[in-house]
């Protein structure tokens, strides 16, 4: 029962680091997107945008590395707890090798979703 405890406060704490820094970051961001003056040059405007273009770029990529990491995270869990579970079932019963895969592959798709979605992302900001 202790053992189970500390994942679960690891797990807490590990999902609440990632959402502070989440914040963090978008805060972050939308601090530099004050409105140019009147009296700025050109070249100062260019260097504006050029930060603003930065900005939103290293954005996109954390969000893009967030939605891979987190989904393989969550990918791995699924199938420590389908695998052997599928391993079992099929010892005792072969005819459960089908079924006992789908709930495997399951697993395995949550991977593959946030893989997915990162390569959406990342195709956006190019």
């Amino acid at each position: 029962m202790k053992t189970n405890f500390r994942k679960l406060i690891a797990t807490v704490l590990v999902l609440l680091a990632v959402a502070c820094f989440g914040t963090m970051t978008a805060f972050a961001a939308g601090e530099d997107t004050a409105e140019p003056t009147a009296a700025t040059t050109a070249a100062d405007t260019e260097t504006e945008s050029t930060n603003d273009h930065n900005t939103s770029m290293s954005v996109g990529l954390i969000a893009a590395a967030l939605a891979t990491g987190l989904a393989g995270i969550g990918g791995g869990i699924a199938v420590a707890a389908g695998a052997p579970a599928a391993i079992a079932a099929n010892s005792e019963n072969p005819k459960t090798f089908g079924k006992s895969l789908i709930f495997v592959a399951l697993g395995e798709s949550i991977a593959l979703y946030g893989l997915v979605i990162s390569i959406m992302i990342l195709s956006r900001l190019v």
